[in-house]
């Protein structure tokens, strides 16, 4: 029953929303909210605005986006900022055909449906809604009724600018059915609706041969010419095609470049003009945004034929690269799961972040600086604090191929090669390696991939590999540490105490004696030696940790175990290099004794409770890390 009266409340909400009244009364919402008045780009640049922008490394990131596309927020900030904030204002890219271009499965269509859904929902809303002239198949902007000669006379009194002209069927019924008063015509709310076909159209062509125009602009209806005598007359003329149901809005134009040019001529007159031509008569104005998308290689062979140089000028190309970003790619493959019917499946942690780093690397492109390799690019372009670089260097990486993220591995292959791994295994949990095997077996039915691509790839899965096996080892070694924060906490309170005794040049006293000692040097050299300080670096190291205490006590905030990265990471080293041999000697041991077992299960329990995997996972992980240290 629950859904039932969710049903009904819904429908009373669309029928609250609801409003009707003659153009008169039109007027006056118009003059309280004249965003009503919008055009189609202005309506979707305020929608996607509407939602919130944040800021994250330097880029604007939409909310109306961030729930259904991942990792593209540079394209998607050039797409806003570069073609719908200027063509909101009425600036003249506008008047051109929106193409997205990028590789296969890179969420061109994704943007696409996203965009047709936010519009369906806008249109409800206050500062989406949409008025059109009543019974009018076009959901023409009634502000066509106002005569060309008072249209300045209407924005110096309204603030509104109104293009088009009203159209041929709009115009006979003014005369027929208002006698000509405009004041009278009946004005109506109306809602966006893909599946009604109203203010959003989709377009697909077929063999040129076959597909009539009419798909496009409408047709005659020819059971009524005998009725009104002529096939000029509006009312014999079917205003059905997609560029007159998605007049107000949006239409999608797939696959645009394999079209017929006699479609392409109508869009560039709609998108240019703002009308296109139907049956016999006079152009018809249209407002809605055209949105196509295609991939590089059509596109290319599309711009090297002389015949489309027309068209060239028409189109804003707006690439559409597949994400850079490793744990943004794992949310593009946890989306995939959680919305199919395997979703139920333990994946153990790690599992899908493995499977994104071998998609990732085999999108890069090899740095051209020496000093950076593939793997510590990833890293970069993550948000990871590499050491010795910076965002400096972030963005010189990105300037050095103006094409990187338009091939490599798509995320559908990966999560095909999941899906099989869930079926094959016939079990209720998979890991890591399960998904590295399964994409490396993928990879010889993969029919578009050349040999030299495969040697390529299967290197990419070997570093996956070795990516996993650290933090495998890591896993496993932080569940050995009984209390880990508690041990951490400790270890490091004891280096910052050596340390600040270090640089003061002052004793320190034994805590059973109480006998003044030096400085423990060989405890901060066993913890810096982890991260790579140096003997001459050491003195320096000390004095950065000293330095960021002292700014945390000026703020009144507390150093503790996670204010400095480097100092925590080597910490954590040190805890796992005492305790190595410890965890080699449990997971190898064939026929563990009571001691050893009982640490095995505490291992288990703390890896199942604290770390998010199953009993299955867990006992696979602590085999694979025993033979790893075995080696």
């Amino acid at each position: 029953m629950d859904i039932l009266k969710k049903i009904e409340q819904y429908r009373e909400e669309e029928e609250k929303l609801k409003w009707e009244g003659t153009f008169a009364e039109y007027l006056d919402i118009v003059k309280q909210k004249p965003w009503v008045a919008q055009s189609a780009h202005s309506r979707i640049y305020h929608m996607i605005k509407d939602k919130g922008i944040e800021k994250e490394n330097g880029n604007n990131k939409y909310s109306f986006f961030s729930t259904e596309l991942y990792g593209l927020e540079e394209a998607l900030e050039r797409l806003v900022e570069e073609y719908f904030h200027p063509a909101a204002k009425r600036l003249d890219v506008r008047k051109r055909i929106l193409l997205l271009m990028g590789p296969v499965s890179g969420g061109k269509s994704t943007l696409v449906a996203i965009l047709k859904k936010g519009m369906e929902a806008y249109s409800r809303t206050e500062r989406g809604a949409v008025y059109a002239i009543k019974g009018c198949p076009m959901h023409e902007d009634p502000l066509h009724l106002i005569p060309d000669h008072l249209r300045r006379d209407f924005y110096e009194e309204y603030g509104v600018r109104i293009e088009g002209n009203l159209s041929p069927l709009n115009m006979m019924r003014l005369q027929e059915e208002y006698n000509g008063r405009i004041e009278d015509v009946m004005v109506e709310r109306i809602f966006f609706s893909e599946d009604k076909r109203v203010g959003i159209g989709t377009f697909s062509p077929s063999d040129p041969k076959s597909q009539d125009i009419a798909d496009l602009t409408g047709s005659i209806d020819f059971s009524t010419i005998a009725e009104y005598g002529s096939e000029s007359d509006p009312r014999a003329y079917r205003f059905d095609g997609e560029l007159n149901k998605a007049n107000r809005g949006l239409m999608e134009f797939q696959e645009m470049l394999k079209c017929d040019e006699k479609f392409l001529w109508h869009l560039l007159s709609l998108t240019q003009e703002g009308n296109f031509k139907a049956g016999r008569f006079a152009l018809i104005s249209a407002d809605e945004l055209i949105v196509a998308h295609t991939n590089e290689t059509e596109y290319r062979s599309f711009i090297s034929n002389k015949k489309n140089e027309a068209l060239h000028s028409r189109i804003i190309v707006m690439p559409i690269p597949y994400n850079l970003k490793l744990s943004e790619e794992e949310k593009i493959y946890e989306k995939m799961i959680r919305e199919s019917d395997v979703a139920d499946v333990h994946i153990a942690p790690h599992t899908l972040k493995v499977a994104a780093m071998f998609t990732i690397l085999t999108r890069l492109k090899e740095p051209k600086r020496g000093d950076i390799d593939l793997v510590k690019k990833m890293r970069l372009y993550d948000g990871e604090n590499v050491e010795g670089y910076n965002s400096a260097d972030v963005d010189q990486l990105k300037k050095e191929y103006q094409d990187e993220g338009m091939s490599g591995i798509d995320p559908r292959y990966v999560i095909n090669r999941i899906s099989s791994t869930i079926i094959r295994k016939e079990v209720a949990s998979i890991n890591a390696l399960d998904v590295l095997r399964s994409l490396k077996e993928g990879l010889d039915q993969h029919a578009s991939i050349s040999n030299e691509q495969r040697e390529k790839y299967l290197n990419f899965i070997s570093v996956a590999r070795k990516e996993y096996d650290n933090i495998a080892k890591k896993e496993v070694q932080k569940a050995f540490v009984y209390s880990y924060e508690e041990s951490a906490k400790t270890l490091m309170d004891n280096y910052l105490d050596n340390v600040e005794a270090y640089c003061n040049k002052i004793k320190m006293h034994d805590p059973l004696t109480g006998e003044e000692i030096n400085p423990d040097e060989k405890l901060m050299r066993s913890i810096e030696e982890q991260i790579g300080i140096s003997e001459n670096a050491k003195k320096a190291f000390r004095e950065e940790i000293l330095i960021r205490i002292s700014a945390y006590a000026r703020k009144g905030k507390r150093f503790d175990y996670h204010s400095h990265d480097r100092l925590r990471e080597a910490i954590q080293k040190k805890l796992f290099a005492d305790l190595k041999d410890i965890v080699k000697i449990t997971t190898s041991t064939k026929t563990p004794d009571e001691q050893q077992l009982k640490k095995i299960n505490e291992v288990v329990a703390r890896l199942i409770d604290d770390h998010g995997y199953n009993s299955v996972s867990a006992n696979e992980l602590l085999r694979y890390v025993g033979s790893l240290l075995n080696r």
